[in-house]
């Protein structure tokens, strides 16, 4: 492959990306088309299929960039934190909601929809869940730890029910946002959880 198209090939994923999660939020999974989205990415068809073979390639490629820009915020969150970790600010960390949620949300809810109905788009979207359930249950486990709290439930069980709560509490806040504003829900119920699943670690 010729050395320019290797060095734009970042770029021109990252601008598919974007477009398509403004189409996917707008239009919907069915309903959004893979010419709109080339269109506002500003690449042609031959850009897309050079990169995705399907939407579902592209919408799978939207959730891996997500769950690792939310793991990444919150691992710098944690290491900007001053002092020790506490279990609220623990809770505080998983509760920032970030501009881009909403827009994600919906995208990521359409799909959700579309994979009850399509039992292969549900096996890989089940295969990932699992991986970013484990991830952020081995994060939230090293936090509390630095936190001085032992854990002892697996990683994706508590990986899971933290994402769980999130998106059950997104889901009202975004419905009635002024009634409860995102992440107001989720760091009440953070904070629940995470006392009732941890303990004093004993040195």
């Amino acid at each position: 492959m010729p050395k320019g198209v290797t060095k734009r090939r970042p770029e021109t994923l990252g601008r598919l990306l974007d477009a398509a999660g403004e189409v996917f939020a707008e239009c919907g999974f069915r309903g959004a088309g893979i010419e709109e989205i080339c269109r506002r990415a500003g690449y042609t068809r031959g850009a897309f299929y050079s990169n995705f073979a399907t939407r579902e390639e592209l919408f799978f490629a939207l959730f891996d960039r997500h769950a690792a820009r939310a793991l990444t915020r919150v691992e710098e969150l944690a290491a900007q934190a001053s002092g020790a970790l506490t279990v609220p600010t623990i809770a505080e960390m998983l509760a920032r909601v970030h501009p881009d949620e909403r827009s994600y949300f919906l995208v990521a809810t359409e799909f959700s929809l579309h994979a009850m109905r399509d039992a292969a788009a549900a096996e890989v979207l089940s295969r990932r869940d699992r991986e970013l359930q484990i991830a952020v249950g081995r994060l939230v486990i090293g936090l509390l730890e630095r936190a001085g709290r032992a854990v002892e439930v697996p990683p994706q069980t508590l990986g899971r029910m933290i994402i769980v709560i999130r998106e059950g509490a997104l889901l009202q806040s975004f419905v009635d946002p002024v009634a409860l504003p995102p992440g107001q829900l989720e760091r009440q119920m953070f904070d629940l959880l995470l006392s009732a699943l941890s303990g004093v670690a004993v040195r």
